[in-house]
């Protein structure tokens, strides 16, 4: 699990290229350390979602002192999050940034979805691949 498993740079020229945990979808991400809050920018097709950048860093540490698999538990963000999942911590209001890591209104949910390949890719986290109910931990 290096960051060799990833292609690109992780810029808007030059995305990371990944796969949903099932493997289903393709999917973009970059960072834009120039928006306000500097933000991890998702490209889904046509659609787009951004995170607080900051909550690549975030997840690793909530994982590492959680110490064991955690359920992705992904869903929109109209939908509840399933209590314990890395989806409902995206959202607790007792995470780092007391709330949403998803910035843009109606798009905030599928943090469990598309964050968690991406801390894999960088090495840091392992993700199971599953067609669904995937965990992952903290390397």
């Amino acid at each position: 699990m290096t960051s060799s498993n990833v292609e690109g740079f992780g810029t808007k020229e030059q995305p990371w290229l990944l796969k949903t945990p099932s493997g289903s979808s393709e999917y973009q991400m970059y960072r834009d350390e120039t928006a306000d809050p500097p933000a991890l920018v998702c490209q889904v097709g046509k659609t787009q979602l951004r995170y607080h950048l900051r909550c690549i860093e975030d997840l690793h540490a909530m994982l590492k002192e959680h110490g064991d698999w955690m359920s992705l538990g992904s869903a929109d963000e109209q939908k509840p999050a399933a209590a314990g999942t890395v989806e409902a911590w995206g959202r607790s209001p007792d995470n780092p940034v007391g709330g949403w890591y998803g910035l843009k209104k109606g798009y905030r949910g599928r943090f469990g979805m598309y964050v968690p390949p991406l801390l894999e890719a960088l090495g840091l986290a392992e993700v199971e691949h599953n067609a669904k109910n995937n965990r992952m931990r903290a390397l």
